[in-house]
């Protein structure tokens, strides 16, 4: 099973999730092709409901904790509540571009 299928599965299985999308952005990086290391997640959940940004980003961290030990370098939050997200008009901000490792 790839990095991204890991993180999909765990992510379906510990947020009832509407949306989930998970992006693999390591192309975009200085990184070997091929690489499982840079991601994007976006997900659309009522579980979100009256939390704020950090305790939504917490219960990804700890479903995703395993991940986060090594295997995933970055990761890109966009967590949205369902009204939240129709605001959005079911778009998530893109991801800026890699700097090369140092901020130039």
């Amino acid at each position: 099973m790839t990095i991204q299928a890991d993180i999909e599965q765990k992510l379906a299985n510990g947020i009832q999730a509407k949306h989930l999308e998970v992006v693999n952005e390591s192309g975009n990086h200085n990184v070997p092709p091929g690489s499982e290391s840079h991601f994007k997640v976006v997900i659309v959940s009522e579980d979100f409901a009256d939390k704020k940004l950090l305790q939504r980003h917490r219960m990804i961290n700890q479903v995703l904790a395993e991940e986060l030990q090594g295997k995933i370098h970055a990761l890109a939050l966009h967590t949205y509540t369902e009204a939240e997200w129709q605001e959005q008009s079911g778009n998530a901000p893109m991801s800026p571009p890699c700097l090369g490792g140092s901020a130039k």
